[in-house]
């Protein structure tokens, strides 16, 4: 078994060595300037047979953009977990679909996913692939964040720059121009494709008219702030590749009782007292993983800031990263698409009213309960879809996750991505806002929806590496 300790913001180190932190940024930036470099090919501006194939360069400009989409999800105002996981969907098939024509073994996902057509087929002229997925990710992000401050959109136009600027001193013009269009135009018809998909600018609707059911055991807006239920609707999007009718979704939760010698009331005191008497660990646990909104690129952001780091971590390719960051995207976006049609169709309740109403009218969970149904629990049902078609991929690495490193939480290690769903899952019951049903279950409906990512065409299971 493979082992990688993948950083945050660039930083490969496996169990052959460690590297500083110096170290780390001056391979990046050699990573990122190799990854433009055309060499002998500089003077070839006609036949795409005599320049590199989009595999002969590494997966930096991709790490770098979608470095900065976890930075728009966390301070763009609306971007709450659904809205969140569509983004990173689209901009992870606009990278694909971009490079996929300088990848001969692999296949444009047009027909595959639902409603997507291809883009023209691009002439078989040269065109350099860094540049073609740079142009693709900076168009698709700024149709997807349209809101977004001011400070973010310099953002994107500075490292838009930086790779544009590398490009056209190594390149010839109608290379540089025509590597610029095609991920421009693939960009554009992706957003396009999006805008039917039923979340189409849905950071400006949270919270739409909805009238949840009452009854016995039914959702109700929970403390402290009482809000009414976030994206309602959400469960009726068009998903990526879950067909009509094929939700992956959850078996039913535990029948709603309030008897004390019940299921249901046993599960509600297993989250209660599991609040109660909580480890150091199990806080630490709740912590790393709760992705707030606002504070975080969210959970969804949680998978793709994993998948980041082990695109730097194993050196990935250009072809590699770009099916990576797709498939990971896609999962994330239709999980929370099968997980809220899971949540509204049952409508459960959250731990907090139950225990309160008949444990201890007190009590309060370590972390804030968000504003829609209990069951099934959205961070396991995404950890799960993630950490499915990550091993699909790679195989069954060790790693370390150092998401949050920079906010002060201390990196983890798992001994799988699977390991690391379940934990991801196990952590909304210590915060108390999930029963363990949800959890469980959650995982299990995810790992559904990751194996049908991963039956998407592209190239041999894990890319060859392990």
């Amino acid at each position: 078994m493979r082992c990688v300790d993948v950083g945050t913001r660039g930083g490969p180190q496996t169990s052959a060595g460690r590297l500083t932190r110096r170290a780390l940024l001056v391979r990046a930036s050699v990573a990122a300037g190799g990854a433009l470099s055309v060499g002998a090919f500089r003077g070839d501006d006609a036949s795409a047979t005599t320049w590199p194939p989009a595999s002969a360069y590494g997966g930096e400009v991709p790490a770098a953009w979608f470095d900065l989409a976890l930075d728009l999800v966390r301070t763009t105002p609306g971007f709450s977990p659904p809205v969140a996981s569509r983004a990173f969907g689209y901009a992870g098939v606009a990278l694909y679909q971009a490079v996929a024509p300088g990848l001969p073994a692999r296949r444009s996902f047009a027909g595959e996913l639902n409603g997507l057509t291809d883009v023209p087929r691009p002439a078989r002229l040269a065109r350099h692939w860094p540049t073609v997925a740079s142009a693709a990710l900076a168009s698709i992000l700024r149709a997807l964040f349209p809101t977004t401050p001011a400070v973010n959109r310099v953002a994107i136009e500075e490292l838009e720059h930086r790779f544009s600027k590398q490009a056209r001193a190594a390149l010839p013009p109608a290379v540089y121009r025509r590597s610029v269009k095609l991920g421009a135009d693939v960009a554009r018809h992706v957003y396009e494709w999006s805008k039917l998909d039923g979340g189409h600018e849905a950071f400006l609707r949270n919270f739409p008219p909805y009238t949840p059911p009452s009854g016995p055991g039914l959702w109700e807006p929970t403390p402290p702030g009482l809000l009414p239920a976030l994206q309602p609707y959400w469960g009726a999007n068009r998903p990526f590749v879950l067909r009509s009718g094929e939700t992956c979704s959850a078996v039913r939760p535990p029948a709603y009782s309030e008897n004390p010698c019940s299921h249901f009331y046993r599960e509600a005191y297993e989250c209660y007292d599991s609040v109660n008497h909580l480890t150091s660990d199990q806080e630490a646990i709740a912590r790393f993983w709760s992705d707030d909104p606002g504070e975080t690129a969210t959970a969804p952001g949680h998978s793709i800031s994993i998948l980041t780091q082990v695109v730097r971590a194993l050196d990935l390719p250009l072809g590699s990263a770009a099916e990576a960051y797709a498939k990971v995207g896609i999962a994330v976006a239709d999980a929370f698409i099968s997980c809220w049609n899971t949540k509204y169709r049952f409508n459960l309740l959250r731990p907090v009213t139950y225990v309160r109403r008949l444990i201890n009218p007190s009590w309060t969970p370590l972390l804030i309960t968000p504003p829609f149904p209990e069951y099934t629990s959205g961070h396991s049902v995404q950890s799960g879809a993630a950490a499915q078609v990550l091993t699909d991929l790679f195989g069954p690495i060790a790693f370390i996750d150092r998401t949050h490193e920079r906010t002060g939480l201390a990196p983890r290690s798992f001994g799988s991505f699977i390991d690391a769903a379940h934990e991801a899952a196990i952590s909304r019951l210590y915060g108390g806002i999930h029963f363990r049903a949800a959890c469980e279950r959650g995982v299990e409906q995810g790992i559904c929806v990751g194996k049908r990512v991963s039956a998407l065409p592209g190239r041999a299971p894990r890319l060859g590496l392990v």
